[in-house]
């Protein structure tokens, strides 16, 4: 089996998000790197050139991060959508997104509701952990 292209790095995450152009979408993913940190206890890594991961887990194609996301020009990507109770009425409560198949997308963190976003990532990282501890 091919080794994954999105692997853990040694990369700053401090740096890549300082890096990031657009200053709301670099303000915003410095509030979404504090939630995850506060919500998941761990320090994030860099995953790739563009991801910022939390925790680690194996799987048959490789290790991945547990939970993440990704200040992208277009979205503020957040790999939060595992498959736990609770999450279709959650994107009901969130505000303006788009989703993908584990993915959330959002334009800006003032176009969600907080809180709710707070839960999402909360549950998420209760998921994996139960599925992959």
């Amino acid at each position: 089996m091919p080794e994954p292209k999105t692997t853990k790095t040694k990369a700053s995450v401090a740096a890549f998000i300082d890096a990031v152009e657009s200053d709301t979408r670099r303000k915003d993913a410095k509030a979404v790197d504090k939630m995850f940190r506060e919500l998941t206890g761990e320090k994030p890594a860099m995953w790739g050139p563009t991801i910022v991961g939390y925790g680690s887990y194996e799987s048959p194609t490789g290790t991945w991060p547990r939970c993440g996301f990704s200040p992208r020009k277009a979205n503020l990507v957040l790999y939060v959508l595992a498959d736990y109770a609770g999450r279709d009425a959650l994107l009901k409560k969130l505000g303006k997104h788009k989703t993908g198949t584990a993915c959330l997308y959002i334009n800006k963190l003032s176009d969600v509701d907080e809180r709710v976003l707070r839960e999402l990532i909360s549950r998420c990282w209760k998921h994996m952990r139960a599925k992959h501890d």
